[in-house]
């Protein structure tokens, strides 16, 4: 966002009659990106302080960034002189700028299980049985997650997002009888929804969303033998009916699959990721607020 400031900066030379919206519009964008940076720095520094030293990192940081400055300053003077096209200068330093900024990013360690580093831990330990270290989760987090990209689990969903029709929950809600939450798939969305009961408590959150990723596992993994068997009876000439409009319990036979899995591995996954130094918590995976009302376990 600083770069899109300076970017609106620099369009003030060309449109000199619109000098003051312009620089008006790069004074809020710049704000906003210098309030931004404030928040997302702390983070960054606690990944990389010690004990009680977070004060030292601290200061290290903001000299590193003053001495960038300064040099930045410097190397600025001495390309003035040469009169280089002003266009292509800031196109090459921003992107300088951007690509160190991620870079740093990227070099940052953090022990917390967020949405993406979950996805990441759950994956692993489906496929290999083993949870990432802190190095290789931030190293496999997905960083840039457009707002327009699919999201194929959703953790605290309602009621009518998660089911087509009465008679699907009817069918599922049995199998989770004994838990503090229902786990579906919804075909019509291609996504898992993990809905949550009113009596759910943190520990139920995590498993909930544990539970959803190894439904999508099962249910990717059906996709593909799908279009495999697709695939090789176009290749034969032969067809294989395929049901245009499946509903929820069309997927139960994997859903109850997914309840043993879950029953099974879930304290062996919290126990080798808090091995692995990783902190799980409820309020990093964002969990909606809609929760189910008198679906209560069975004790």
């Amino acid at each position: 966002m600083m770069e899109l400031g300076a970017g609106i900066e620099l369009a003030t030379a060309a449109f000199p009659q619109l000098f003051l919206p312009l620089a008006c519009m790069a004074n809020v964008v710049k704000n906003v990106a210098a309030v931004t940076s404030t928040s997302t720095r702390t983070p960054i520094y606690k990944a990389y302080a010690k004990g009680e030293n977070i004060g030292d990192v601290t200061a290290k940081g903001e000299s590193v960034g003053n001495i960038a400055d300064l040099l930045g300053t410097g190397m600025s003077i001495l390309m003035s002189k040469r009169n280089p096209s002003l266009v292509a200068s800031f196109a090459v330093l921003s992107c300088g700028y951007l690509l160190s900024s991620y870079q740093e990013v990227r070099s940052v360690v953090l022990n917390t299980l967020n949405t993406a580093r979950f996805t990441v831990a759950v994956d692993s330990f489906i496929k290999t049985g083993h949870v990432p270290s802190l190095k290789e989760g931030n190293l496999e987090e997905t960083i840039f997650n457009p707002p327009w990209r699919h999201q194929p689990v959703a953790i605290g969903s309602r009621f009518g997002e998660a089911f087509q029709e009465p008679a699907s929950f009817v069918a599922t809600r049995p199998l989770f009888e004994d838990e503090r939450y229902i786990v579906t798939y919804n075909p019509a969305k291609d996504k898992v929804y993990a809905l949550l009961k009113d009596q759910a408590k943190q520990d139920d959150i995590l498993k909930a969303a544990f539970h959803a990723h190894v439904l999508l596992h099962f249910i990717n993994a059906s996709h593909a033998n799908l279009k495999a068997r697709k695939r090789m009876n176009s290749d034969q000439g032969s067809y294989h009916y395929v049901n245009p409009n499946p509903l929820n319990m069309d997927f139960l036979a994997h859903i109850e699959e997914s309840c043993k899995i879950v029953t099974s591995s879930y304290g062996v996954f919290k126990r080798k990721a808090r091995e692995q130094g990783w902190i799980m918590s409820d309020s990093l995976l964002n969990p909606g607020r809609a929760r189910l009302c008198g679906v209560a376990p069975v004790i």
